[in-house]
């Protein structure tokens, strides 16, 4: 019975989570049997000597196209240089370290992560799976082509093979096998100790394996019988049988000095029960060897470097989403301190050349992905994939008996997936040029502020003010919530005035908490400022004294999450996760580094209700006239929402948020981000928090300032108060302003920091602005000194000269050098004092 009842819940829940695929899917996925795209025979516009087994297609003034006719690989020649860009290595058939898998993948264009109905994930690539049956065409388009892949075949005959087996039920099998039949069993099915089984091993099932352990079964006379008896002893249905075939395509082409790689959505064709997950095209493009000497560009935090063939493999490879965690499938994900992916870039550096990726569509949906040699093959590489179907875990509880069953997204990712390879020559073979080179092709694409940063006497001063928050209070042991003022607006006024005294210039002023209930804003549908810090008269006067003052002035609004849910309801405004459950966001428990689920989480407010909120929330600060607005989430979240009734994926949610954005610069409003993703990089003219380091991952060799050598000179930037920063040594904080162009930056209150602790936001540990003040004077005066030389220039060279010494080169000439040492350093005949810096350059 219990069997049974098992079976039947099991049942019901693939309808209810497989069919929301099915469902959704349209014309692609409707029929079980997938035909290849008839190809074309390709005429040869022009042959190259060291390429005689490829076709050239296609060429622009700097680059010529080359395709492998029968493999599918790819060439690209850049004529200023004679360098050629493989998208699988040349020499992968030499390769002393890949073996087996590892080396057949070395050959491939594509690599499908797919899911079978129980959620678990097998890998197929293009030549293994592809090509090696043939089952590859070609189409010539305008400058380029596009390749057809079918994966698989239109039957799954492992489905004829039991998914698991007791330590019993293998022995009584493998006992009446020949020597043949038992190998083929030991290669496809892996031991699980813990559970005391054997698993399919649908990895290992290909091809010639899967024929040998198909005989095998059928040498022992084994029938849907056993097969049915084997499903049931491990409490889990028959695999439904039908094709588990896959159909994908990528086009080539030229444009310019680039080659812009696409994977048409509607190219992408599964069926209903295989759900693929991830697709990763041109795992090797590019890829560097054993011998060769040069850096993979990653874009973790402010930009790391990863050196070709560093011998790190005892640590984990590199891999990041771009734009952070969707925080609709991981709510109570460890709160580590691990930088974002704020740009979508990669790139690989050589000794004479050097290539910038650029994820031109489907950043939202992509992960960034690099290794060194000597792991599983002997190529370093650098390769981004996307998510075309997520996956989360139901929970079933019968009886005291938990078991999770999968619950996968409603649709497919709603774009094309496309990336631009921008080849560079030998003068900008280093991170630099990468960064010059997508500064200009932001730029060019409108996708940076090309009006140059208004320039001023001197630099920003970063200054971050917290209005109120709520505390429970008691009235005759009865507690309550009340909203308590941490600054009220006439405080904020002596505190600024006091700063001008001591020649504190062009601060840059952020006002959090100062509307709908503090730090714990309800949603904006409407605008009321809160009393206890002066009301709307008090806010009204000081944007006056603003004014006056010349003082930038940024109230600050959340608009993606709800910290109250006060006028909230979850029930049908906050975004879903795939268990249909509203996607909370927990609080950060600083001392246990981890998500406190005690705590009264955020919600995530679904996509299609920002942008109705954002233009409720200008509507409230109309009167106000107002002249700037920060944006403490809109610039740097993006979610899903799992809605069964309007799913949205992260790629259409960035689109929500890019609209979002715009209702306020079409205001003319000027913005001030809390970090900031590229999409958010048109529209902003400052960024507060901007990322100022790499994460520290292991296999990372350094942390370079590629954001800001994209940004600086366009947007204004600073990093984390330093007040609330992980630095210890206010010398280091220093250098770390000059060497990345970054203004001085606080966070204060005027209250004592008493009041915060104990609350839901205890983070804000050390922010009585009379604690501070005396250093902050000092830092400003220190750092302006030299930034203010430099205000609205661009960072155009960076370089380190020894270990933890570095030269900044900004656009007008000057240029700083640091030193992070405690002793002191000698370059080219200069002494830099410990934890000291010299300036020099044509103006100095």
């Amino acid at each position: 019975m219990q069997i049974k009842k098992w079976l039947l819940l099991i049942g019901m829940l693939f309808i209810t989570a497989g069919c929301s695929l099915a469902a959704s899917s349209t014309g692609d996925r409707q029929q079980e049997s997938f035909e290849l795209a008839e190809g074309e025979s390709l005429s040869s516009l022009f042959m190259e000597k060291k390429l005689p087994d490829m076709k050239g297609i296609a060429e622009s003034d700097s680059l010529r196209l080359f395709v492998g006719e029968e493999t599918g690989d790819v060439a690209v020649m850049d004529k200023s240089t004679g360098k050629t860009y493989y998208t699988n290595p040349p020499e992968r058939t030499l390769d002393k370290v890949a073996s087996g898998i590892n080396a057949e993948v070395l050959s491939a264009q594509l690599n499908l992560d797919y899911y079978n109905q129980y959620g678990q994930l097998s890998n197929i690539n293009s030549f293994t799976d592809s090509v090696a049956y043939e089952q590859i065409s070609m189409q010539s388009i305008e400058k380029g082509i596009r390749v057809n892949y079918k994966f698989g075949n239109d039957k799954n005959p492992a489905e004829d093979l039991p998914m698991m087996l007791s330590y019993e039920r293998y022995k009584e099998i493998t006992s009446q096998m020949d020597k043949t039949g038992q190998r083929a069993l030991m290669i496809g099915y892996k031991e699980d100790k813990e559970k005391k089984v054997y698993i399919r091993n649908d990895d290992a099932l290909k091809g010639l394996q899967l024929d040998r352990a198909l005989q095998a079964f059928e040498s022992i006379g084994y029938t849907e019988e056993d097969l049915l008896i084997d499903t049931e002893e491990h409490n889990i249905t028959k695999e439904e049988t039908g094709t588990r075939a896959f159909l994908v395509s990528i086009e080539y082409v030229l444009d310019k000095d680039s080659l812009v790689v696409r994977i048409p959505k509607d190219s992408i064709q599964f069926p209903e029960n295989y759900p693929i997950n991830k697709i990763t095209p041109l795992s090797f493009f590019g890829a560097a060897g054993v011998k060769e000497e040069g850096s993979i560009f990653i874009p973790d935090g402010s930009g790391a470097l990863i050196h070709f063939n560093s011998g790190k493999i005892n640590y984990p490879a590199y891999k990041q989403d771009v734009y952070g965690v969707d925080q609709t499938m991981e709510t109570t994900n460890p709160g580590n301190d691990e930088q974002n992916i704020r740009l979508p870039v990669f790139g690989m550096i050589y000794e004479e050349a050097a290539f910038l990726g650029v994820i031109e569509e489907g950043a939202a949906a992509a992960t960034i992905n690099a290794d060194i040699s000597g792991r599983l093959n002997s190529y370093n590489y650098v390769h981004p994939s996307f998510y075309v179907v997520k996956k989360d875990e139901v929970i079933l509880d019968a009886n005291g008996q938990r078991r999770s069953l999968p619950k996968f997204q409603q649709e497919k990712m709603s774009s094309d997936f496309v990336i631009r390879y921008k080849f560079l020559p030998s003068e900008q073979a280093s991170y630099q040029g990468l960064a010059h080179a997508y500064q200009s092709y932001l730029l060019e694409h409108n996708k940076l502020l090309s009006t140059k940063f208004q320039e001023q006497e001197n630099s920003p001063f970063y200054l971050d003010l917290v209005g109120g928050i709520t505390l429970q209070k008691h009235i005759l042991g009865v507690p309550y919530n009340a909203l308590e003022s941490l600054t009220t607006f006439k405080q904020a006024e002596e505190m600024i005035d006091i700063l001008e005294d001591k020649n504190i210039r062009n601060i840059k002023l952020n006002y959090s908490g100062w509307f709908n209930g503090g730090l714990d804003q309800k949603i904006p549908d409407n605008v009321k400022v809160d009393k206890v810090i002066g009301g709307s008269k008090s806010f009204k006067d000081f944007i006056k004294y603003t004014d006056e003052k010349n003082i930038e002035f940024y109230p600050g609004v959340s608009l993606t999450q709800a910290h109250s849910t006060k006028g909230f309801n979850k029930k049908n405004e906050a975004a879903r996760n795939l268990r249909e459950i509203p996607a909370a966001l927990y609080p950060r428990d600083l001392a246990l580094d981890k998500r406190d689920v005690e705590k009264k989480p955020s919600y995530l407010v679904k996509p299609d209700s920002v942008k109705e909120y954002t233009a409720s929330f200008l509507n409230g600060v109309e009167s106000y006239a107002l002249q700037g607005i920060a944006l403490e989430d809109l610039t740097n979240m993006v979610n899903s929402d799992f809605n069964k009734k309007r799913n949205i994926d992260r790629i259409e949610s960035e689109q929500i948020m890019i609209e979002s954005i715009s209702l306020l610069k079409d205001l003319d409003y000027k913005i001030m981000a809390n970090d900031a993703n590229a999409y958010a990089l048109p529209y902003v003219s400052l960024i507060k928090n901007a990322p100022m380091s790499n994460s520290g991952f292991k296999i990372e060799d350094e942390s370079i300032p590629f954001y800001q050598m994209v940004l600086r000179g366009y947007v204004d930037y600073t990093g984390s108060p330093y007040n609330l920063s992980p630095y210890t040594n206010d010398r280091q904080y220093v250098l770390k302003c000059l060497e990345y162009g970054a203004g001085v930056h606080f966070k204060w209150i005027y209250k004592p920091n008493y009041l915060l602790k104990d609350t839901e936001h205890n983070n804000l540990f050390a922010v009585n602005y009379e604690l501070w003040l005396d250093q902050s004077i000092e830092l400003y005066q220190e750092v302006n000194d030299f930034l203010k030389e430099v205000q609205g220039e661009g960072l155009i060279k960076h370089e380190k000269l020894a270990d933890n010494v570095y030269q900044s080169t900004y656009s007008n000439g000057l240029y700083v050098i640091v030193n992070y040492n405690a002793e002191e350093v000698e370059i080219d005949g200069k002494t830099i004092k410990p934890e000291g810096y010299i300036i020099g350059g044509d103006q100095i």
